[in-house]
């Protein structure tokens, strides 16, 4: 038989522990008096912050960041459609950083409760070391997937041997694929109001398009 052009798709994936957990936190306030709603927003949000770099210098917490106050006013309608006073409103956005799953828990636990705080997202991902790593290793065993599959087609046809001419992310062989290669999915904590906020692994999985001549 002569040479035959095998192309092929390898994948490869892992679950890893979650390693930061990433809470995304809304502080508002709201009224008839502008310079009191900024006051207000500033008087919740100041126990806050000191927490927060309570945490940070016990080792609590990896870090912490605080977007600038947005302040806003709106005019709204009452049910006959006449337009009632304005109301005034202003908020700022935190983000805070975890590395112990009992710790986000706790601050989540004291945060949301307190007048005019919300707790919009919780996030886990792996550290930036460990998720670099992991890209590697996956996007590696992603293409011994692809060796593999090459060699049991040719097997199948009763050729011994492949030979590579061409690896590429998905879809830049030519094919239609879109999927990114590789891909770090972050895991989503289970419920930000509750007390367990343990989170679940997060998925690194890599996909590549590999060419191959079989003899």
């Amino acid at each position: 038989m002569s040479d035959v052009t095998i192309t092929v798709r390898g994948e490869h994936e892992e679950r890893l522990a979650a390693e930061v957990g990433i809470v995304r936190a809304t502080i508002r306030a709201e009224g008839s008096d502008r310079p009191r709603v900024i006051e207000e927003l500033a008087e919740i949000t100041r126990p806050v912050r000191a927490d927060l770099d309570a945490r940070r210098e016990s080792g609590a917490l990896l870090r912490w960041t605080s977007s600038r106050a947005n302040v806003w006013t709106e005019r709204p309608w009452a049910p006959d459609g006449a337009k009632l006073d304005p109301v005034h409103h202003a908020s700022v956005e935190i983000t805070a950083n975890f590395a112990d799953p009992a710790a986000l828990s706790a601050w989540v636990d004291e945060v949301s409760i307190l007048d005019g705080t919300q707790i919009d997202a919780v996030t886990w991902e792996l550290s930036e070391l460990t998720a670099g790593a992991a890209r590697d290793r996956v996007a590696a065993s992603a293409v011994l997937d692809a060796v593999n599959r090459a060699a049991a087609y040719a097997s199948a046809l009763g050729l011994s041997s492949v030979t590579p001419v061409a690896i590429a992310d998905v879809g830049l062989l030519g094919g239609d694929g879109t999927t990114p290669s590789p891909k770090l999915m972050r895991a989503m904590a289970a419920d930000a109001g509750g007390i367990d906020l343990r989170p679940d692994d997060v998925v690194v999985s890599a996909a590549v398009d590999a060419r191959f001549i079989a003899h």
